[in-house]
């Protein structure tokens, strides 16, 4: 057998060792970039105590992209279970579940839900996951349509004003950290808004004020 002994090739001859013919639970944890790091280790607790043989973990907004989930579900074959404490740190919406869940079925890969007791590698899991599903997107569907009357009814009252952009209500908070000497980069991160929107509010400013 001939070996390398670079970086890569190191990665991938242990990690061939480490999967030959074993089939593995493999965990995933999530906070959000607000909650402690104590959240994140108390998930990983759990899911060392189930006998997960692989844990990736982030700490990540509901809205932002998912680096280590997207390396979890890379790194499964198939046979394995992907393991999560709860549904939310899996998901960021019904349709993202359906996504995430699709792309385990196309490699053979279960999913475990612990705090629901579902594990769709049973075909009572896979029921119960898709009622579960089946209710949230009606329960999503119902709170939209009430959201479109409420705005309709306020419209016809001369009441509805419209939503506050959310950029543009953190303009002053922009250019402070942008005073502060941060990146734009580093200003819409800490915001949560594009930095294009950040590019748009320092430009206005100076503008403004020349």
């Amino acid at each position: 057998m001939l070996l390398t002994f670079g970086t890569v090739g190191l990665m991938t001859f242990e990690t061939s060792l480490e999967r030959q013919g074993f089939v593995m639970l493999i965990g995933y944890a999530r906070t959000s970039t607000l909650e402690q790091e104590a959240g994140l280790e108390a998930q990983r607790r759990d899911l060392e105590a189930l006998g997960c043989d692989r844990i990736f973990a982030e700490q990540t907004s509901s809205v932002a992209a998912r680096k280590a989930l997207e390396e979890a579900i890379e790194y499964t074959r198939a046979g394995d279970t992907l393991v999560v404490t709860k549904l939310d740190r899996l998901a960021r919406s019904v349709p993202h579940m359906w996504e995430v869940l699709q792309r385990l079925e196309a490699k053979g890969v279960a999913l475990r839900i612990v705090n629901m007791g579902i594990d769709t590698a049973t075909p009572t899991g896979k029921l119960m996951l898709n009622v579960l599903g089946g209710v949230a997107q009606f329960e999503r569907e119902m709170m939209l349509e009430r959201q479109r009357e409420g705005i309709a009814r306020a419209k016809a009252e001369g009441k509805y004003k419209g939503r506050k952009p959310t950029a543009r209500a953190k303009a002053d908070e922009v250019r402070a950290l942008h005073a502060e000497g941060m990146s734009m980069g580093q200003i819409a991160a800490r915001l949560g808004i594009g930095k294009g929107s950040v590019h748009r509010l320092l430009k206005g400013a100076s503008v403004a004020s020349a």
